[in-house]
């Protein structure tokens, strides 16, 4: 199997994407650098808070997920019974213009048949049901104007029902500005209180990041050399997605990401399954009820998916002896973790 190594970061086309979600990397301002805030007793707590914050972005990350996709096959269906309506207009159409060329004929022979009539009522379906003369239609008239009118009913039933899709799709829309709306606002706020911290707390925070970083590396050295454990992943193709998994340690978490230069918690695990021709829902809760559930975290196999939190989340990759391979947070990247210092409840494992 090839070795994963840790890629190189990103270049000046990731810079913007760090920039905009590394939190804990931001460099002191002039200002900042010049005049610190005084020691606070309460800084604890305001970390405490950033931390809080930064889950429930990832929490409502998951939602805008489930919004977009939602979105999307709204919008897809619309576009499919559009098409339908298109194509039946135009059938509809012809089928107008020929029992209009019958009437002409009629009309200069001296007289409309009642099949014209038909066309031309006000109510043809009740004109169908009264007239006693339709035995006087020929059979093939007939068929004509029964498919007629079955069409044109068709074609109103489609068009509602496209009606239908696009209020959905604006409604869905409306949800994804919304969630999107609250995403940002608790990056920024987490932001505002990142910069309330003294120089000492901050470089402590990013100290933090390094050494899971570091820890990460450690662990997927031990992965590549066979020191995690010799069991293998429950199919090949769930030792594919797993594979394509560990080649994006480094990257960014960016929300509402899929890859494959920066993702969300089930923008990497969608991905990844992606690589092995194997299509996943694109959020976490979705993909909790994808395969076959794993209630024990000892019966998981590595490339098993692993859900975390009570809402169901978060999810990564069962790595083996208890580590997880995830997208965990705003301000880090894709990388190894202990399951159990990861301050995320196990709920269960996903066998695809």
């Amino acid at each position: 199997m090839a070795s994963h190594r840790r890629p190189k970061q990103p270049s000046h086309g990731y810079t913007s994407v760090l920039t905009a979600t590394a939190a804990v990397t931001v460099v002191l301002s002039a200002q900042s650098a010049s005049a610190d805030p005084l020691p606070d007793p309460n800084k604890k707590g305001v970390q405490a808070q950033i931390d809080r914050l930064y889950e429930q972005a990832t929490q409502a990350t998951e939602k805008y997920n489930g919004a977009k996709e939602s979105a999307g096959k709204l919008q897809k269906e619309a576009d499919n019974l559009h098409e339908e309506v298109v194509r039946k207009q135009a059938a509809l159409n012809e089928m107008r213009q020929q029992l209009g060329s019958a009437a002409t004929a009629q009309y200069r022979s001296g007289g409309l048949d009642p099949s014209i009539q038909l066309l031309l009522s006000a109510d043809p379906d009740a004109y169908l049901d009264q007239a006693s003369g339709l035995d006087r239609l020929s059979a093939r008239q007939s068929d004509t104007l029964q498919r007629f009118l079955s069409q044109q009913r068709g074609l109103q039933q489609q068009r509602a029902q496209a009606a239908k899709k696009l209020d959905s799709l604006q409604e869905t829309r409306k949800e994804l500005g919304s969630k999107k709306k609250e995403i940002q606002g608790k990056l920024a706020e987490a932001q505002r209180l990142l910069n309330t911290l003294t120089a000492e707390e901050r470089a402590e925070r990013v100290a933090k990041e390094e050494r899971a970083n570091r820890a990460s590396e450690r662990t997927q050295l031990a992965s590549e050399q066979g020191e995690l454990g010799n069991e293998a992943s429950a199919s090949g193709r769930t030792a594919a997605a797993f594979d394509a998994a560990k080649s994006r340690v480094g990257m960014p978490y960016v929300w509402g990401a899929t890859g494959p230069g920066s993702f969300d918690c089930s923008g990497l695990t969608s991905w990844a399954f992606q690589q092995a021709d194997v299509s996943l829902p694109r959020t976490s809760q979705a993909q909790a009820g994808a395969g076959t559930r794993i209630n024990s975290i000892g019966a998981l196999k590595p490339g098993d998916l692993v859900i975390m939190r009570t809402d169901l989340s978060h999810v990564g990759f069962y790595a083996g002896n208890g580590q997880i391979l995830h997208a965990p947070k705003p301000g880090a990247q894709v990388r190894y973790e202990s399951m159990a210092r990861s301050g995320m409840p196990f709920m269960w494992g996903v066998r695809i």
